[in-house]
């Protein structure tokens, strides 16, 4: 069903502690229904001119993806970043049992 698909987001942030802050917000807002931390991760990218190289940890978000709106809202009112990364990648598919608690575990929001 269209209405019950499930994306990934990924937001990178720029410590273990910040990455925790942001996947618990929204597993207690009910917004994912899990967010999974992946500390130690290096980003090189281009900011205002400049090469930067900076260790950062990964918060792998499953949700529905209706609930994308909700969640990219509150992140960015989390993030200490001005422009942080958070982007939805849709799931085609994957485990029924396992895309399914996705979204009954966030009561279907979105």
């Amino acid at each position: 069903m269209a209405h019950d698909r499930v994306c990934i987001v990924l937001v990178a942030a720029p410590d273990r502690e910040t990455a925790e802050r942001l996947g618990e917000a929204v597993v207690t807002d009910r917004l994912a229904a899990c967010a999974s931390i992946v500390p130690g991760m290096k980003s090189i990218y281009r900011w205002q001119g400049e090469i930067h190289r900076d260790e950062e940890a990964l918060v792998i978000i499953k949700a529905p993806t209706r609930g994308f709106g909700a969640i990219r809202t509150r992140i960015a009112e989390l993030h200490p970043y001005d422009t942080p990364e958070i982007l939805a990648l849709d799931v085609d598919d994957g485990d029924p049992a396992y895309l399914r608690w996705v979204v009954e575990t966030t009561g279907g929001r979105g």
